[in-house]
């Protein structure tokens, strides 16, 4: 049976545009030379994928700094276990519970790391004179150590001994971040204010390493 006329060209047809949906080129008329088609350039390799970022590891290590448990200054007469603070319901940093000892602020750097280390200790109570009575009287080069956990020591010395009022707490100078290991040393000083049952002022000492 013979095709139609308009059959066979709609079929024609649809191999063209297969042939050319496919990526093809159609056949050349032969009453028609062929044209040199150009050269088609070569199409550069895929880039590696990027690594995931969470499958990186770092090749650096960095020493670990065990937890302080005592604090000794020899020019005081100092020799104390440190209880750890934290912070009460009002965002200000715990005092120790005892007089006679000291207490280190455990959200903040551990002695030794980059950053200010706080110690806070009592000047006095109602008992009697507390671990940092004579705190106020500590000599510029005086050396403080602390023990840590790990059974290592690491030794600050003295800068400098402040007494500020405690409506111009020093905030910045004593919680900033620094890029060595710094010790700050705080207790209370000045006069004491009846009304309020406190003291008026801070004495703050600041230590770098030894």
């Amino acid at each position: 049976m013979r095709a139609q006329p308009h059959t066979a060209a709609l079929a024609g047809l649809a191999v063209v545009l297969t042939a050319l949906l496919a990526g093809a080129q159609p056949a050349a008329d032969a009453s028609r030379p062929a044209r040199p088609q150009p050269a088609t350039k070569a199409q550069p390799s895929a880039s590696p994928q990027p690594m995931a970022a969470d499958t990186f590891r770092s090749a650096r290590t960095y020493p670990e700094v065990a937890a302080p448990v005592r604090l000794r200054i020899p020019a005081l007469a100092v020799d104390s276990p440190l209880q750890r603070l934290g912070r009460q319901a009002d965002g200000t940093i715990a005092v120790p519970k005892s007089p006679d000892i000291a207490g280190w602020y455990e959200r903040g750097p551990r002695p030794g790391q980059a950053g200010p280390s706080v110690i806070l200790g009592h000047v006095d109570s109602r008992d009697g004179p507390g671990i940092f009575l004579n705190l106020a009287r500590l000599p510029r080069g005086a050396v403080v150590k602390v023990d840590r956990a790990d059974g290592s020591t690491i030794a600050f010395r003295v800068t400098k001994v402040s007494r500020v009022a405690k409506t111009s707490f020093p905030t910045d100078l004593v919680y900033a971040p620094t890029l060595e290991p710094t010790l700050r040393l705080v207790t209370c000083g000045g006069s004491f204010d009846e009304t309020r049952g406190s003291y008026r002022d801070n004495v703050i000492a600041f230590a770098a390493p030894a």
